[in-house]
Protein backbone atom coordinates (compact mmCIF):
# COMPACT_ATOMS: atom_id res chain seq x y z
CA UNK A 1 0.00 0.00 0.00
CA UNK A 2 1.19 3.52 -0.78
CA UNK A 3 1.97 5.57 2.34
CA UNK A 4 0.05 8.66 3.43
CA UNK A 5 3.24 10.66 3.00
CA UNK A 6 3.59 9.49 -0.61
CA UNK A 7 -0.06 10.29 -1.31
CA UNK A 8 0.46 13.80 0.06
CA UNK A 9 3.56 14.29 -2.05
CA UNK A 10 1.76 13.16 -5.21
CA UNK A 11 -1.17 15.47 -4.48
CA UNK A 12 1.18 18.43 -4.01
CA UNK A 13 3.00 17.66 -7.27
CA UNK A 14 -0.30 17.43 -9.15
CA UNK A 15 -1.57 20.70 -7.68
CA UNK A 16 1.66 22.51 -8.55
CA UNK A 17 1.57 21.24 -12.16
CA UNK A 18 -2.06 22.32 -12.60
CA UNK A 19 -1.27 25.79 -11.23
CA UNK A 20 1.71 26.17 -13.56
CA UNK A 21 -0.28 25.10 -16.65
CA UNK A 22 -3.05 27.50 -15.66
CA UNK A 23 -0.52 30.35 -15.55
CA UNK A 24 0.79 29.41 -18.99
CA UNK A 25 -2.74 29.26 -20.42
CA UNK A 26 -3.71 32.50 -18.68
CA UNK A 27 -1.05 34.37 -20.63
CA UNK A 28 -2.47 33.21 -23.98
CA UNK A 29 -4.48 35.60 -26.13
CA UNK A 30 -7.52 33.31 -25.98
CA UNK A 31 -8.61 30.39 -23.81
CA UNK A 32 -7.01 27.18 -25.13
CA UNK A 33 -9.48 24.44 -26.00
CA UNK A 34 -9.36 20.68 -25.48
CA UNK A 35 -10.87 18.04 -27.77
CA UNK A 36 -11.47 14.77 -25.92
CA UNK A 37 -12.29 11.37 -27.43
CA UNK A 38 -13.08 8.22 -25.43
CA UNK A 39 -13.45 4.63 -26.59
CA UNK A 40 -14.71 1.56 -24.75
CA UNK A 41 -16.45 0.94 -21.47
CA UNK A 42 -18.01 3.14 -18.81
CA UNK A 43 -14.79 2.86 -16.81
CA UNK A 44 -13.00 4.62 -19.66
CA UNK A 45 -15.71 7.27 -19.69
CA UNK A 46 -15.25 7.80 -15.95
CA UNK A 47 -11.48 8.13 -16.46
CA UNK A 48 -12.09 10.74 -19.15
CA UNK A 49 -14.26 12.73 -16.74
CA UNK A 50 -11.24 12.95 -14.44
CA UNK A 51 -8.98 13.96 -17.33
CA UNK A 52 -11.48 16.65 -18.34
CA UNK A 53 -11.61 17.81 -14.74
CA UNK A 54 -7.84 18.25 -14.63
CA UNK A 55 -7.92 20.08 -17.97
CA UNK A 56 -10.61 22.48 -16.75
CA UNK A 57 -8.65 23.24 -13.58
CA UNK A 58 -5.60 23.86 -15.79
CA UNK A 59 -7.38 26.63 -17.69
CA UNK A 60 -8.74 24.77 -20.72
CA UNK A 61 -12.15 25.08 -22.29
CA UNK A 62 -13.60 22.40 -24.54
CA UNK A 63 -14.49 22.04 -28.19
CA UNK A 64 -16.30 19.47 -30.33
CA UNK A 65 -14.09 20.33 -33.30
CA UNK A 66 -10.49 19.00 -33.32
CA UNK A 67 -9.37 21.74 -35.71
CA UNK A 68 -10.11 24.32 -32.96
CA UNK A 69 -8.18 22.49 -30.26
CA UNK A 70 -4.94 23.32 -28.51
CA UNK A 71 -4.81 19.80 -27.09
CA UNK A 72 -6.37 16.51 -28.24
CA UNK A 73 -6.74 13.68 -25.71
CA UNK A 74 -7.71 10.17 -26.88
CA UNK A 75 -8.58 7.60 -24.20
CA UNK A 76 -8.28 4.15 -25.77
CA UNK A 77 -9.81 0.68 -25.35
CA UNK A 78 -7.99 -2.62 -25.91
CA UNK A 79 -10.86 -5.07 -25.39
CA UNK A 80 -11.72 -5.59 -29.06
CA UNK A 81 -9.64 -5.32 -32.22
CA UNK A 82 -12.18 -3.05 -33.94
CA UNK A 83 -11.82 -0.33 -31.31
CA UNK A 84 -8.04 -0.50 -31.64
CA UNK A 85 -8.20 -0.03 -35.41
CA UNK A 86 -10.56 2.96 -35.04
CA UNK A 87 -8.10 4.59 -32.65
CA UNK A 88 -5.22 4.33 -35.11
CA UNK A 89 -7.45 5.57 -37.94
CA UNK A 90 -8.59 8.65 -36.02
CA UNK A 91 -5.14 9.46 -34.65
CA UNK A 92 -3.84 9.23 -38.23
CA UNK A 93 -6.39 11.86 -39.25
CA UNK A 94 -4.99 14.25 -36.61
CA UNK A 95 -1.70 14.43 -38.54
CA UNK A 96 -3.05 17.02 -40.99
CA UNK A 97 -4.41 19.13 -38.14
CA UNK A 98 -0.98 19.05 -36.48
CA UNK A 99 0.68 20.12 -39.72
CA UNK A 100 -1.53 23.22 -39.81
CA UNK A 101 -1.08 23.87 -36.09
CA UNK A 102 2.40 22.74 -34.95
CA UNK A 103 1.66 23.87 -31.37
CA UNK A 104 -1.18 21.37 -31.06
CA UNK A 105 -0.52 18.80 -28.31
CA UNK A 106 -1.74 15.28 -29.12
CA UNK A 107 -2.09 12.89 -26.20
CA UNK A 108 -3.05 9.19 -26.24
CA UNK A 109 -3.80 7.30 -23.04
CA UNK A 110 -5.77 4.36 -21.67
CA UNK A 111 -5.77 0.58 -22.03
CA UNK A 112 -4.09 0.31 -25.43
CA UNK A 113 -1.07 2.14 -24.04
CA UNK A 114 -0.46 -0.74 -21.61
CA UNK A 115 0.47 -2.91 -24.61
CA UNK A 116 4.16 -2.55 -25.40
CA UNK A 117 3.66 -3.25 -29.11
CA UNK A 118 1.18 -0.37 -29.36
CA UNK A 119 3.52 2.11 -27.68
CA UNK A 120 6.35 0.99 -29.97
CA UNK A 121 4.10 1.53 -32.99
CA UNK A 122 3.25 5.05 -31.84
CA UNK A 123 6.92 5.85 -31.31
CA UNK A 124 7.81 4.62 -34.80
CA UNK A 125 4.83 5.55 -36.95
CA UNK A 126 2.97 8.34 -35.16
CA UNK A 127 5.84 10.75 -34.58
CA UNK A 128 3.43 13.68 -34.14
CA UNK A 129 1.90 12.18 -30.96
CA UNK A 130 3.33 14.17 -28.05
CA UNK A 131 2.18 12.45 -24.84
CA UNK A 132 1.48 8.79 -24.03
CA UNK A 133 0.46 7.37 -20.67
CA UNK A 134 -1.44 4.32 -19.44
CA UNK A 135 -4.16 3.33 -17.01
CA UNK A 136 -2.04 3.40 -13.85
CA UNK A 137 -1.00 7.06 -13.83
CA UNK A 138 -3.94 9.17 -15.00
CA UNK A 139 -3.40 11.48 -12.02
CA UNK A 140 0.06 12.30 -13.42
CA UNK A 141 -1.38 13.72 -16.65
CA UNK A 142 -0.86 17.42 -15.71
CA UNK A 143 2.79 16.69 -14.81
CA UNK A 144 3.35 15.09 -18.22
CA UNK A 145 1.54 17.91 -19.99
CA UNK A 146 3.65 20.50 -18.20
CA UNK A 147 6.82 18.77 -19.40
CA UNK A 148 5.58 19.08 -22.97
CA UNK A 149 4.59 22.74 -22.55
CA UNK A 150 8.04 23.47 -21.14
CA UNK A 151 9.66 22.18 -24.31
CA UNK A 152 10.19 18.43 -24.01
CA UNK A 153 9.68 16.96 -27.48
CA UNK A 154 7.78 13.77 -26.56
CA UNK A 155 6.62 12.51 -23.17
CA UNK A 156 6.03 8.78 -22.65
CA UNK A 157 5.17 7.35 -19.21
CA UNK A 158 3.51 3.93 -19.00
CA UNK A 159 3.62 2.16 -15.64
CA UNK A 160 3.45 -1.64 -15.56
CA UNK A 161 1.25 -1.54 -12.48
CA UNK A 162 0.39 0.46 -9.38
CA UNK A 163 -1.15 -0.03 -5.94
CA UNK A 164 -2.03 3.65 -5.84
CA UNK A 165 -5.64 4.82 -6.04
CA UNK A 166 -5.69 8.56 -6.55
CA UNK A 167 -8.47 10.22 -4.56
CA UNK A 168 -9.71 13.78 -4.77
CA UNK A 169 -8.96 14.38 -8.45
CA UNK A 170 -11.06 17.08 -10.11
CA UNK A 171 -13.92 15.62 -12.15
CA UNK A 172 -15.92 17.24 -14.95
CA UNK A 173 -18.98 15.04 -15.24
CA UNK A 174 -21.01 14.67 -18.40
CA UNK A 175 -24.31 14.97 -16.50
CA UNK A 176 -25.50 16.75 -13.36
CA UNK A 177 -28.32 14.31 -12.64
CA UNK A 178 -26.41 11.04 -13.06
CA UNK A 179 -22.82 10.06 -12.32
CA UNK A 180 -20.41 7.17 -12.66
CA UNK A 181 -18.53 6.30 -9.48
CA UNK A 182 -15.60 3.89 -9.72
CA UNK A 183 -15.42 1.64 -6.66
CA UNK A 184 -12.51 -0.57 -7.74
CA UNK A 185 -9.88 -0.97 -10.42
CA UNK A 186 -8.35 -3.96 -12.16
CA UNK A 187 -9.36 -7.62 -12.33
CA UNK A 188 -8.12 -10.92 -10.88
CA UNK A 189 -10.22 -13.26 -13.00
CA UNK A 190 -7.95 -13.77 -16.04
CA UNK A 191 -10.68 -15.03 -18.36
CA UNK A 192 -8.71 -16.60 -21.19
CA UNK A 193 -10.07 -14.19 -23.84
CA UNK A 194 -9.75 -10.95 -21.86
CA UNK A 195 -6.94 -8.38 -21.96
CA UNK A 196 -8.25 -6.33 -19.00
CA UNK A 197 -6.10 -7.87 -16.21
CA UNK A 198 -3.03 -7.06 -18.32
CA UNK A 199 -4.06 -3.46 -19.10
CA UNK A 200 -5.85 -2.53 -15.87
CA UNK A 201 -3.79 -4.60 -13.43
CA UNK A 202 -4.89 -6.57 -10.39
CA UNK A 203 -7.94 -5.70 -8.30
CA UNK A 204 -7.67 -2.65 -6.04
CA UNK A 205 -10.74 -1.51 -4.10
CA UNK A 206 -11.27 2.07 -2.98
CA UNK A 207 -11.89 2.74 0.69
CA UNK A 208 -15.62 2.69 1.41
CA UNK A 209 -15.36 6.03 3.25
CA UNK A 210 -13.99 7.71 0.11
CA UNK A 211 -16.74 6.23 -2.08
CA UNK A 212 -19.48 7.32 0.31
CA UNK A 213 -17.96 10.80 0.61
CA UNK A 214 -18.00 11.17 -3.18
CA UNK A 215 -21.61 9.99 -3.46
CA UNK A 216 -22.79 12.23 -0.61
CA UNK A 217 -21.29 15.21 -2.43
CA UNK A 218 -23.06 14.12 -5.62
CA UNK A 219 -26.37 13.80 -3.78
CA UNK A 220 -25.96 17.25 -2.26
CA UNK A 221 -25.27 18.78 -5.68
CA UNK A 222 -28.48 17.43 -7.27
CA UNK A 223 -27.36 14.08 -8.66
CA UNK A 224 -30.15 11.51 -8.37
CA UNK A 225 -28.64 8.47 -10.10
CA UNK A 226 -25.27 6.83 -9.69
CA UNK A 227 -23.65 3.85 -11.40
CA UNK A 228 -21.04 1.96 -9.39
CA UNK A 229 -18.22 0.88 -11.70
CA UNK A 230 -15.58 -1.80 -11.65
CA UNK A 231 -14.26 -4.55 -13.86
CA UNK A 232 -15.89 -6.88 -11.35
CA UNK A 233 -17.93 -4.75 -8.92
CA UNK A 234 -19.26 -7.59 -6.82
CA UNK A 235 -15.76 -8.65 -5.76
CA UNK A 236 -15.38 -5.24 -4.05
CA UNK A 237 -13.67 -5.57 -0.66
CA UNK A 238 -12.52 -2.96 1.85
CA UNK A 239 -11.60 -4.69 5.10
CA UNK A 240 -14.78 -6.32 6.38
CA UNK A 241 -16.92 -4.35 3.93
CA UNK A 242 -18.04 -6.18 0.79
CA UNK A 243 -20.19 -5.16 -2.17
CA UNK A 244 -23.45 -5.93 -0.38
CA UNK A 245 -22.42 -3.72 2.54
CA UNK A 246 -21.52 -0.92 0.13
CA UNK A 247 -24.93 -1.13 -1.57
CA UNK A 248 -26.69 -0.86 1.79
CA UNK A 249 -24.67 2.22 2.77
CA UNK A 250 -25.13 3.97 -0.58
CA UNK A 251 -28.86 3.24 -0.31
CA UNK A 252 -29.00 5.47 2.79
CA UNK A 253 -27.52 8.56 1.11
CA UNK A 254 -29.94 11.47 0.84
CA UNK A 255 -30.77 12.59 -2.68
CA UNK A 256 -29.70 9.42 -4.48
CA UNK A 257 -32.85 7.85 -5.92
CA UNK A 258 -31.39 5.24 -8.27
CA UNK A 259 -28.33 3.04 -7.79
CA UNK A 260 -26.98 0.93 -10.65
CA UNK A 261 -23.81 -1.13 -11.01
CA UNK A 262 -21.72 -2.73 -13.74
CA UNK A 263 -20.07 -5.19 -14.35
CA UNK A 264 -20.74 -8.16 -12.09
CA UNK A 265 -19.26 -11.64 -12.35
CA UNK A 266 -21.50 -14.71 -11.81
CA UNK A 267 -18.90 -16.53 -9.70
CA UNK A 268 -18.94 -13.71 -7.10
CA UNK A 269 -22.70 -13.10 -6.97
CA UNK A 270 -23.37 -13.98 -3.34
CA UNK A 271 -26.65 -14.57 -1.52
CA UNK A 272 -25.85 -11.47 0.54
CA UNK A 273 -25.64 -9.35 -2.62
CA UNK A 274 -28.96 -10.72 -3.87
CA UNK A 275 -30.58 -9.89 -0.52
CA UNK A 276 -29.11 -6.36 -0.57
CA UNK A 277 -30.48 -5.69 -4.06
CA UNK A 278 -33.88 -7.05 -3.06
CA UNK A 279 -34.13 -5.01 0.15
CA UNK A 280 -32.56 -1.67 -0.86
CA UNK A 281 -35.31 0.54 -2.26
CA UNK A 282 -33.00 2.72 -4.34
CA UNK A 283 -31.01 -0.10 -5.93
CA UNK A 284 -32.41 -0.67 -9.43
CA UNK A 285 -33.67 -4.19 -9.97
CA UNK A 286 -31.50 -4.66 -13.04
CA UNK A 287 -28.56 -7.05 -13.08
CA UNK A 288 -26.19 -7.44 -15.99
CA UNK A 289 -24.80 -10.94 -15.56
CA UNK A 290 -22.39 -11.94 -18.31
CA UNK A 291 -22.96 -15.58 -19.31
CA UNK A 292 -20.57 -15.62 -22.32
CA UNK A 293 -21.44 -19.26 -23.18
CA UNK A 294 -23.99 -21.87 -22.22
CA UNK A 295 -21.55 -24.72 -22.69
CA UNK A 296 -19.73 -25.85 -19.53
CA UNK A 297 -16.89 -27.12 -21.73
CA UNK A 298 -16.41 -23.72 -23.36
CA UNK A 299 -16.83 -21.92 -20.02
CA UNK A 300 -13.91 -23.99 -18.70
CA UNK A 301 -11.80 -23.01 -21.71
CA UNK A 302 -12.78 -19.40 -21.05
CA UNK A 303 -11.69 -19.79 -17.38
CA UNK A 304 -15.03 -18.39 -16.21
CA UNK A 305 -15.10 -20.57 -13.04
CA UNK A 306 -18.78 -21.55 -13.24
CA UNK A 307 -20.82 -24.08 -15.19
CA UNK A 308 -24.06 -24.00 -17.13
CA UNK A 309 -25.79 -25.67 -14.20
CA UNK A 310 -24.48 -23.26 -11.56
CA UNK A 311 -25.41 -20.27 -13.73
CA UNK A 312 -28.96 -21.59 -14.15
CA UNK A 313 -29.20 -22.08 -10.39
CA UNK A 314 -27.98 -18.51 -9.78
CA UNK A 315 -30.43 -17.04 -12.30
CA UNK A 316 -33.32 -18.95 -10.72
CA UNK A 317 -32.34 -17.70 -7.25
CA UNK A 318 -32.11 -14.08 -8.45
CA UNK A 319 -35.51 -14.26 -10.14
CA UNK A 320 -37.17 -15.86 -7.12
CA UNK A 321 -35.70 -13.45 -4.54
CA UNK A 322 -35.94 -10.24 -6.59
CA UNK A 323 -39.44 -10.18 -8.10
CA UNK A 324 -39.60 -8.36 -11.44
CA UNK A 325 -35.82 -8.25 -11.81
CA UNK A 326 -34.46 -7.30 -15.24
CA UNK A 327 -31.67 -9.67 -16.29
CA UNK A 328 -29.33 -8.88 -19.20
CA UNK A 329 -26.23 -10.68 -20.39
CA UNK A 330 -23.29 -10.91 -22.79
CA UNK A 331 -22.65 -13.79 -25.17
CA UNK A 332 -19.44 -14.57 -27.07
CA UNK A 333 -19.99 -16.72 -30.14
CA UNK A 334 -17.28 -18.51 -32.09
CA UNK A 335 -14.88 -18.98 -29.19
CA UNK A 336 -12.00 -21.26 -30.27
CA UNK A 337 -13.22 -24.83 -30.27
CA UNK A 338 -16.92 -23.97 -30.07
CA UNK A 339 -18.96 -26.63 -31.89
CA UNK A 340 -22.59 -26.61 -33.00
CA UNK A 341 -23.33 -28.69 -29.91
CA UNK A 342 -21.71 -26.05 -27.69
CA UNK A 343 -23.70 -23.31 -29.38
CA UNK A 344 -26.87 -25.34 -28.91
CA UNK A 345 -26.12 -25.36 -25.17
CA UNK A 346 -26.02 -21.55 -25.28
CA UNK A 347 -29.35 -21.40 -27.08
CA UNK A 348 -30.79 -23.79 -24.50
CA UNK A 349 -29.79 -21.67 -21.52
CA UNK A 350 -31.07 -18.52 -23.24
CA UNK A 351 -34.41 -20.25 -23.76
CA UNK A 352 -34.54 -21.35 -20.12
CA UNK A 353 -33.60 -17.97 -18.56
CA UNK A 354 -35.30 -15.64 -21.08
CA UNK A 355 -33.01 -12.65 -20.53
CA UNK A 356 -34.51 -9.17 -20.97
CA UNK A 357 -31.58 -8.13 -23.15
CA UNK A 358 -28.59 -9.81 -24.80
CA UNK A 359 -25.37 -8.31 -26.15
CA UNK A 360 -23.81 -10.76 -28.59
CA UNK A 361 -20.22 -10.54 -29.82
CA UNK A 362 -18.14 -12.59 -32.22
CA UNK A 363 -14.92 -13.74 -30.53
CA UNK A 364 -12.11 -11.26 -31.09
CA UNK A 365 -8.63 -12.63 -30.29
CA UNK A 366 -6.43 -10.28 -28.27
CA UNK A 367 -2.68 -10.79 -28.47
CA UNK A 368 -1.26 -11.65 -25.06
CA UNK A 369 -4.24 -13.69 -23.85
CA UNK A 370 -4.35 -17.51 -23.68
CA UNK A 371 -7.33 -17.69 -26.06
CA UNK A 372 -5.31 -15.99 -28.81
CA UNK A 373 -3.10 -19.10 -28.93
CA UNK A 374 -5.96 -21.59 -29.10
CA UNK A 375 -6.68 -23.39 -32.35
CA UNK A 376 -9.71 -21.83 -34.06
CA UNK A 377 -11.12 -23.83 -36.96
CA UNK A 378 -14.62 -22.30 -37.15
CA UNK A 379 -15.11 -20.23 -40.35
CA UNK A 380 -15.96 -16.57 -39.79
CA UNK A 381 -19.15 -16.96 -41.82
CA UNK A 382 -20.34 -19.65 -39.41
CA UNK A 383 -19.59 -17.41 -36.44
CA UNK A 384 -21.58 -14.60 -38.04
CA UNK A 385 -24.52 -16.95 -38.54
CA UNK A 386 -24.52 -17.75 -34.81
CA UNK A 387 -24.60 -14.09 -33.78
CA UNK A 388 -27.79 -12.02 -34.21
CA UNK A 389 -25.59 -8.94 -34.12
Amino acid sequence: MISAEEKSRKAATLSAAIDEIKKINGSASAMPLAYCVVYGCQQNEADMERIRGMLKCSGYGFTETPENASIIVVNTCAVREGAEMRVFGNVGAFKKIKEKNPNLVICICGCMMQEEKVVDKIKRSFYYVDIVFGTHNIENFPVLLLKKLRGQKRVFEVLKGSENIAEGLPVLRSSKSSAKVTIMYGCNNFCSYCIVPYTRGRERSREMSEILKEIRELGSSGCVEITLLGQNVNSYKDGDNNFAALLREVNKIHGIERIRFISSHPKDFSDETIQAIASCEHVCKHIHLALQSGSSRILKLMNRKYTKESFLKLADKIKSEIPGVCLTTDIIVGFPGETEEDFAETLDILEKIRFDGIFSFIFSPREGTPAAKMEDLTPHEEKQARSPA
